[in-house]
């Protein structure tokens, strides 16, 4: 993960975002909803404008960032979104309308184990972004792979779980914590080794894995 240091000159060089961008930050910050660090956003926006996916699955919306700044990095995306907190659902809606992108973003409530048919029914998705519970990474990404389209990427956010990863087991402070971190180190390991498909970690934010299907998969 990059240094406090150099984590902070990058943030500088980061244009100031819009009113209701900053609005959302500070709602997150306040109310203490996680959202994407900034340069972690900052570098899955510049994947998309790489990729120009034309559908997006997001498995966690919380208060709708994410969403939101996707839809504004790519226009002309498809976006669908799956959010199981009340709370967190209705203020998504809010901001989304705030934003002006319902018509573009599209937030199921519930819990996306349960909504398969509604998230198959919109498929294919030319990328898929995890950034849900993090103990069940691994079972949304065997869920909904089968939804990518061919030349589609999938996105875990997370996957350093604040540099956790990297300590041993005995030197983290809570029973909650050490089992995160084993259950995120095993879908990471997983995920590396997956026979189908190439991924990479970039240690910026909090770890993203970028996962492609490999050239020869047809």
């Amino acid at each position: 993960m990059l240094s406090k240091e150099v984590e902070t000159y990058i943030e500088s060089l980061i244009p100031t975002r819009s009113a209701l961008i900053q609005e959302m930050e500070q709602y997150a910050k306040d109310h203490q909803v996680p959202i994407m660090e900034l340069i972690g956003i900052e570098t899955l926006l510049q994947l998309l404008r790489i990729q120009q996916p034309k559908s997006i699955l997001e498995i966690g919306t919380a208060i709708g960032y994410s969403a939101v700044r996707m839809a504004t990095a790519v226009p002309h995306a498809r976006i669908v979104t799956v959010e199981r907190d009340q709370e967190r659902y209705d203020k998504a809606l809010s901001f989304i309308a705030k934003a002006n992108k319902t018509q573009q973003i599209h937030v199921l409530f519930g819990d996306a184990f349960e909504l398969t048919e509604a998230i198959r029914s919109k498929a294919p998705y030319d990328m898929i972004f995890i950034d849900a519970a993090k103990g069940q990474y691994q079972k949304f990404f065997e869920l909904f792979e089968p939804l990518l389209s061919h030349d589609g990427i999938i996105i875990s956010d997370n996957v350093l779980f604040k540099g956790y990863v990297a300590q041993e087991e005995g030197t983290i402070e809570t029973k909650r914590i050490r089992s995160l971190t084993a259950k995120i180190k095993k879908y990471n390991d997983w995920l590396m080794n997956h026979p189908k498909f190439d991924t990479m970690i970039l240690p910026i934010g909090d770890g993203i894995a970028i996962t492609k299907r490999r050239g020869e998969e047809k």
